[in-house]
């Protein structure tokens, strides 16, 4: 009678990596449609950014008119910033609305959020940027106060959840998830040497 190992002929079969051993550094594996609808919501904020990109650029006439595009001397934070009225930090935006460094910092950040997403490149630090920028103009609005400086009301309708913090969730989300991947250059992005090396630009 011969005697065989209980260890022989088996076939272990390895499990798929997981988040924490990934080399791109992702950490979630949502299935196959939930990567498509993020897709579908990462595009979607793209566009949320880009075009708000081009309509202060050109002034397309929605919420910005032509006479006060960019490329005709107007200001993109100017009619933002200059007009916050509540919160504690209300007198440091309206010193910075107008001013030529914040008018290149948010135009180029608008522009280069909405292309990244777009394209599915460098998806984490668009988030980021992104996310940011939603958090500031949180506190510009200041939707705690029920009231302005003034005594009028502040038109806040919930005291502490906005749009902008929703945004804000929704960008965070879509980098933890690696949404760049599908239906966009993440994967070609991913491989790049630089791109393995620091993780964070994924």
């Amino acid at each position: 009678m011969t005697m065989t190992s209980s260890h022989s002929n088996q076939t272990t079969t390895q499990p798929a990596a997981t988040a924490a051993e990934l080399s791109d550094g992702s950490t979630a594996q949502p299935t196959a449609p939930a990567q498509r609808w993020l897709a579908v919501v990462r595009i979607g904020l793209g566009l949320v950014f880009g075009w708000a990109f081009l309509d202060k650029l050109l002034g397309l006439g929605y919420a910005t008119p032509a006479a006060r595009a960019w490329v005709s001397g107007g200001s993109p934070t100017a009619g933002f910033l200059g007009n916050v009225e509540v919160g504690p930090l209300a007198p440091a935006f309206r010193g910075l609305a107008g001013s030529a460094a914040m008018d290149w910092l948010f135009m180029v950040g608008l522009a280069g959020i909405g292309l990244a997403l777009l394209a599915g490149m460098g998806v984490r630090v668009a988030a980021g940027a992104g996310a940011l920028m939603m958090v500031l103009m949180w506190m510009a609005e200041w939707p705690l106060a029920s009231t302005t400086a003034a005594g009028e009301p502040s038109g806040s309708s919930n005291p502490l959840i906005d749009s902008h913090l929703i945004y804000a969730a929704v960008l965070i989300v879509c980098a933890l998830a690696n949404a760049g991947r599908v239906w966009g250059l993440g994967r070609r992005w991913q491989q790049l040497t630089v791109v393995r090396r620091h993780p964070w630009l994924v």
